[in-house]
């Protein structure tokens, strides 16, 4: 236990995220005090920063006010009576001005620039009147002279050397990873400053998703170049009150006094408690307040306190007088040293939580929602609301309310008011649950049946007080194995979570768009009727009128949505003062809304295309020409692209150059953009060893030449086409607009990833190669989609051939593309990546002919994996074939000892595993602990690839060296067609691995019913035992499986057989 006399630095928090910063910059942490005063309630970290011994208190958990308050700092200097140097620490909002740049997640530490005051100024904020003058109390007395000699040596430091904070944070975050999302540094998007007039929306979303974003809505402030500290630290006033500061018109009168920071604690402690107030700024103390910069502004202040301790010499501070010699009067006169903790962490969820959630789908449709609320104009879709369709939907139990549209109607819109709508109906009554999808043709290789159905399930599990401990279970077990849950577990789960609710409201917009090829639409609404039938949830769902998708909804109450002339004519009223002014005119306004409603018949997208046409106008002569050649009809989409088209066509060339790119990039992109990511493809120049970063073109000129064709979110940063039929114009129409387009983004890609800064080869830690990341947005997408590309390209070019032939470019863009989560593995990627490799792993055959025109077949990486090895990872079959043409070892064994055939078999790869076994690829060979290709087929649920393989006379019971069969994988991951195949072919039922486990007892303990139903069909042994002597019927009594438990009772299971301990009461129980 440690000595509370030995601990001279005194670190006081206020709220639990500046706790949480605060331990994680200890250098060492020491055991708790052997003893503290009578009656002492504080929560204390003992550690040591630099060579001092440092306490750290923080206020009990949600609770808050003066005599809190004036414990924690009473309770602390009894318990400690040798603390000598004090310090507070945490948030505040800051104080922008012309003087002082202030951003999120800066640092304002008290200083007075004349000496004459402690840098800390009090005022009653609580009787501020408006136009009359601020109730100034005064200045606060100033800290030790210890510490400000300090901050003045640290500050001079600083200046001449730089800081290191951020690194020091992402140190400490690649550690504890867990902490990344609440403590990282936001996106620089969400830091936004709104001008003082522009106040937050009552009903908004705390991260003000539907503040406006509008350039005359905010303070414009340039980015901040690689010469300045970000974040920057700032010296100077920090203003104290009793309330929180929401008000940017007194702040901006108080910033002028000097006043960098409001925060309100210090103005209490300060002459009592004689500290330094160091405070990191996580909003600017107007109405826009919200945590979500709260985590990073306490990191960066409790790093800034880290290095001022280490400025500190023992002895100095040794010989400073004691605090608590010079305290007095702190019971009578503190002030309030927290916020209402519990108001900030009511709905946040432990760390436990989060991870299980993101565990389950890392999918956020939050984001959307607000965007697309957002886009509402007031007042439009209230004839929705109020139809007596969606009302008896809204009141009726176990009711379907399908809404067919014609494209551009505004069926999205209307689904979020839809949401909307619902979440401020029930907004206080915690018993409904309401979760939503949005369908998007740009996410569908994500949109998955499986994470659609998890994506439900999640958002109903963050509605609920506490984690369901089946869910706690599942996340148990399956994060032992590192395995994702499946489908028949997010599926149970989401019917068991329903029935915690007493309503449940599904939404699904845009069913149209979602994946068809593979079934995923039908398995969805496959799951989502299934757990209508069982729960009783209202389901509602908006398409396009497609006969396949409305045959699904034949019994569904129907409401067609077709945008009114009413809310066309908002829409338009609405936007008309963007207009240019001579539009204002008499008549002239009147006379544009009123052709655009009689043009677009029920179609909003088609009026916004419409009023865009309009903004180049130069005259009302021109005006009226153009009223006067809308489109309307079954073509009019077509005709209104082709005349943005011919807009843009008419722009100078350089315009017309980069609205074509812009469009060209964002229709054949892989995956959504961010702004960012475009404006560096658009900077690259072809030939160059290095972007011109001033060659970055400005998003307002992006989103002007465009011509209102694309759009930026304002809560993710994703720039994308206005529509969907945006989309589908393009994509019909690439060969006139844009024929060479996967050619020039190839190109551009591999330009990109050749740039001589990559030249240095791989990163030789996780935060290296996140520094890569970050300050070159295009290198992820690059490196993981140039090959993607180059496969779609006419031709091949000498800038593709030339980036696979330099060996540290290619390691560089293969150690991005490898390691997981962008960075957090970077060092456990192969080394020693060839562009052949690369070549094969996209299954760029020309490339990989022409480099094997110098490279040998079988050359290999770090991890002995060969070009062969890739190809058949990733299915690309014709370059399989090459390959082996060319004398590559069909039966070369990695590091892993897996060959081609064992990598196509774990990717799923059935016609590339069908050319390996035609070439005489061995079928039975083992990766040194047992698993064979049959095995991982099996295992990851492959059923064309376990025929191909029985057919190819698989050993269909090889036993691994654990004793699992590919039956007793199968059954373990659920999979029951490839249980049914191997029963078929063969499989014994009654094999058992070291444990003693059978294909039923795994398929028991998983959960995994229609297995165990199979297995009992084809006279498993109901009764068989483990070596813990475990039945089957035990096991599903435990993980408390109620309907396998019943299932093994109808098939003869002896409830007296269960195992040594457990009474058969305890079976009966559970069923009962």
């Amino acid at each position: 236990m440690s000595n509370p006399h030995d601990y001279i630095v005194g670190w006081i928090c206020a709220l639990h995220v500046e706790y949480v910063a605060a331990k994680t910059f200890l250098d060492e942490k020491h055991e708790p005090p052997e003893f503290v005063s009578t009656n002492d309630n504080n929560l204390y970290i003992l550690g040591k920063i630099g060579k001092h011994n440092t306490v750290i208190a923080v206020l009990p958990h949600g609770e808050y006010g003066i005599a809190p308050a004036a414990s924690v700092a009473r309770d602390m200097l009894h318990s400690f009576p040798n603390i000598r140097i004090g310090l507070m620490v945490g948030i505040g909002g800051g104080a922008p001005s012309p003087k002082h740049d202030i951003r999120l997640g800066d640092i304002v530490v008290s200083a007075s620039e004349n000496g004459k005051h402690g840098g800390v100024f009090d005022f009653d904020h609580g009787k501020v009147i408006q136009g009359q003058p601020i109730k100034e109390s005064g200045f606060l007395n100033q800290p030790p002279m210890i510490l400000r000699t300090a901050v003045q040596g640290l500050r001079a430091e600083y200046e001449t050397e730089g800081h290191q904070l951020d690194r020091a944070i992402n140190e400490i975050l690649d550690q504890k990873r867990r902490l990344r999302k609440k403590y990282g540094r936001p996106r620089a998007i969400t830091d936004r400053l709104y001008q003082p007039w522009v106040l937050h929306q009552p009903h908004d979303d705390p991260n003000c998703d539907l503040c406006s974003n509008d350039p005359l809505s905010l303070i414009v402030r340039a980015e901040r170049t690689s010469d300045e500290d970000n974040p920057t630290i700032h010296y100077g006033l920090i203003a104290s009150s009793d309330k929180l500061m929401k008000d940017a018109t007194i702040r901006d009168e108080l910033a002028k006094k000097g006043v960098l920071c409001f925060e309100t604690e210090a103005a209490g402690l300060m002459n009592h408690f004689p500290c330094l107030v160091i405070r990191g700024i996580c909003d600017y103390a107007d109405t826009h307040k919200n945590d979500q910069w709260q985590g990073y502004a306490a990191m960066t202040a409790a790093a800034y306190a880290k290095d001022l301790l280490c400025q500190l010499h023992p002895n100095r501070a040794e010989a400073e007088a004691k605090i608590s010699e010079v305290l007095s009067g702190i019971q009578n006169e503190v002030s309030t040293t927290t916020r209402k903790v519990n108001t900030i962490i009511h709905h946040h969820q432990t760390e436990e939580n989060k991870n299980i959630l993101q565990w389950l789908t890392p999918a956020n449709y939050s984001l959307l929602q607000s965007d697309n609320i957002g886009r509402r104009q007031p007042g439009t879709g209230q004839w929705f609301i109020d139809s007596p369709e969606f009302c008896y939907w809204l009141d009726s139990p176990s009711q379907t309310l399908f809404c067919p549209g014609i494209p551009g109607a505004g069926k999205t819109i209307l689904t979020s008011i839809a949401i909307d709508s619902l979440e401020v109906l029930f907004s206080k009554d915690k018993t409904v649950g309401i979760a939503y999808i949005y369908c998007n043709f740009q996410r569908q290789n994500d949109q998955t049946a499986k994470e659609l159905v998890a994506s439900l399930l999640k958002q109903l599990l963050q509605s609920l007080p506490a984690m369901p401990e089946d869910i706690k279970l599942l996340y148990q077990q399956r994060r032992i194995k590192g395995s994702p849950p499946s489908l028949e577990d997010v599926s149970s789960n989401l019917l068991a979570t329903a029935k915690h609710f007493s309503r449940v409201f599904i939404i699904i917009d845009a069913l149209d768009e979602c994946r068809t090829t593979d079934g995923t639409q039908t398995e969805f609404l496959k799951e989502i009727f299934k757990l209508q039938l069982h729960s009783k949830a209202n389901v509602f769902a908006t398409s396009r009128p497609i006969p396949e998708i409305k045959d699904q909804f034949q019994t569904s109450v129907v409401l067609e949505i077709r945008a009114t002339d009413a809310d066309v004519e908002r829409f338009l009223r609405g936007h008309m003062p963007q207009m240019p002014g001579f539009f204002r005119r008499e008549g002239l306004e009147e006379l544009v809304i009123g052709e655009i409603v009689r043009s677009v018949q029920g179609m909003f997208l088609l009026a916004r295309l419409h009023l865009d046409s309009l903004r180049d106008k130069i005259s009302v002569d021109t005006v009226h020409k153009a009223l006067a050649k809308l489109p309307s009809g079954s073509d009019a989409y077509f005709q209104a692209y082709e005349a943005a088209m011919e807009c843009i066509m008419s722009q100078s060339p350089s315009h017309q150059d980069l609205a074509k790119r812009v469009i060209a990039w964002i229709t054949c992109a892989l995956r959504p953009l961010t702004v960012e990511e475009l404006r560096h493809a658009l900077a690259v120049e072809i030939g160059k060893a290095q972007l011109n970063r001033d060659a970055l073109p400005e998003i307002c000129i992006i989103l002007q030449v465009c011509v209102g064709l694309v759009t930026v979110g304002e809560s993710d940063g994703i720039i994308r086409l206005v529509h969907y039929t945006t989309q589908e114009y393009f994509t019909e129409t690439q060969n006139t607009w844009f024929p060479e387009a996967e050619n020039e983004i190839t190109i551009t890609c591999v330009t990109y990833l050749n740039f001589q800064e990559f030249k240095s080869g791989i990163c030789p830690t996780n935060q290296a190669l996140r520094e890569r990341l970050d300050g070159n947005p295009l290198f992820h997408y690059a490196s993981h989609h140039w090959g993607d590309h180059a496969r779609n390209a006419t031709s091949i070019c000498e800038a593709v051939i030339e980036f696979l032939k330099s060996d540290s470019n290619v390691e560089s863009s293969a150690q991005s593309l490898m390691a997981w989560g962008r960075y957090s593995s970077s060092q456990e990627v192969p080394k020693n990546i060839k562009g052949l490799h690369l070549a094969a792993y996209f299954g760029n055959l020309a490339e990989t002919q022409i480099l094997l025109l110098e490279s040998d077949t079988d050359l290999k990486d770090g991890r002995n994996r060969t070009a062969l090895s890739y190809a058949a990872r990733n299915g690309h079959s014709a370059v399989v074939e090459l390959l082996l043409k060319n004398g590559a070892n069909i039966d070369w064994r990695d590091s892993s000892l897996e060959t081609a055939l064992f990598r196509a078999c774990i990717g799923g790869h059935a016609a590339t595993a069908a050319i390996l076994l035609e070439n005489n690829a061995q079928v039975d060979l083992d990766d040194g602990e047992g698993q064979t290709p049959l095995s991982f087929a099996a295992e990851f649920g492959h059923a064309a690839i376990v025929q191909l393989l029985l057919d190819n006379d698989a050993d269909v019971d090889e036993v691994t060296n654990y004793g699992k069969t590919p039956l007793l994988l199968a059954a373990e991951e659920g999979h029951i067609n490839i249980v049914q195949l191997l029963l078929a072919n063969g499989a014994d039922p009654y094999r058992r691995d070291m444990d003693g486990e059978t294909a039923l007892s795994h398929a028991v303990r998983e959960g995994h019913t229609a297995v165990v139903q199979l297995l009992l069909d084809n006279n498993a042994e109901v009764d068989s035992k483990n070596i813990y002597r475990e039945t089957p019927l035990k096991v599903a009594t435990d993980q408390r499986h109620e309907t396998i438990v019943q299932l093994l009772l109808d098939y003869g299971a002896d409830a007296n057989r269960t195992s040594s301990t457990l009474p058969s009461e305890i079976i009966w129980e559970s069923v009962l």
